[in-house]
């Protein structure tokens, strides 16, 4: 179209000085366009806000609730099959909680899935009583992009994933069991502090960009005796775990 409605302009006269003014006028605005696009990328791959940043300028919308849909038009392409994460079930507490903290960062804006998909995938290890599905889709919601930051960085085929440095249980856990009520608390109950560094992947003019940032957060998770396999109970806030 734009193509189109060019070819159809007249050659403007650069001597008179009406047309050097538009000139000057285009091509300002062509430069203020290539800097705020410039900005954007870095912003993309800078990732969501903190904690603190987060409550600086208010929580944004979450995730809207919609089908995957087809890449919109000059969207890169996947290069293979798309496949969602999955977290593989586990009787023990760490390596089901790293498998959760795997799944929760692992998602691909270029494989036609959205937000709500991810979701999905980490709702499906929740508790099976339901007591705490609503507060956990909260949760996750803030650790992912919502629906209008997923559509820009599906124009730059953003990924992510998550390496782990570091899973412990945190002492103010090990304090918080002890003050419980009894009864309080499922037994089989505990929650674990992953550290570790998000990366991010992106495409600008064909080139590959790369961008890294470490994160905490803390996973509660319900396993056995009252499981068979643990469960995931909540998530902290990202960058505000138990210490």
């Amino acid at each position: 179209m734009l193509a189109v409605h060019l070819q159809g302009m007249k050659t403007p006269d650069l001597s008179a000085p009406r047309s050097r003014h538009r000139l000057i006028a285009a091509l300002a605005a062509l430069v203020a366009v290539l800097v705020l696009a410039g900005v954007g990328v870095y912003g993309l791959l800078n990732g969501p806000p903190t904690a603190n940043e987060d409550a600086n300028r208010g929580s944004g919308p979450g995730p809207a609730v919609t089908a995957p849909s087809d890449p919109a038009f000059g969207d890169p392409a996947p290069t293979a099959t798309p496949r969602l994460p999955t977290v593989r079930a586990s009787a023990d507490p760490e390596t089901f909680a790293r498998a959760v903290a795997t799944a929760l960062f692992a998602w691909d804006t270029a494989s036609g899935f959205m937000p709500l998909d991810y979701t999905s995938v980490v709702l499906a290890v929740g508790d099976p009583s339901g007591a705490e599905q609503a507060g956990l889709a909260s949760d996750i919601a803030t650790y992912l992009p919502n629906r209008d930051a997923w559509i820009e960085l599906r124009h730059y085929a953003t990924a992510q994933h998550l390496i782990i440095d570091r899973v412990y249980v945190p002492d103010a856990w090990d304090a918080a069991v002890e003050q419980a009520q009894p009864g309080q608390l499922a037994e089989g109950t505990i929650a674990y502090t992953i550290e570790g560094t998000r990366h991010r992947t992106g495409l600008w003019n064909d080139e590959t960009v790369t961008s890294e940032h470490p994160v905490a957060f803390t996973v509660f998770l319900v396993c056995g005796p009252t499981y068979d396999t643990c469960h995931l109970l909540r998530l902290s806030q990202l960058d505000n775990p138990l210490r």
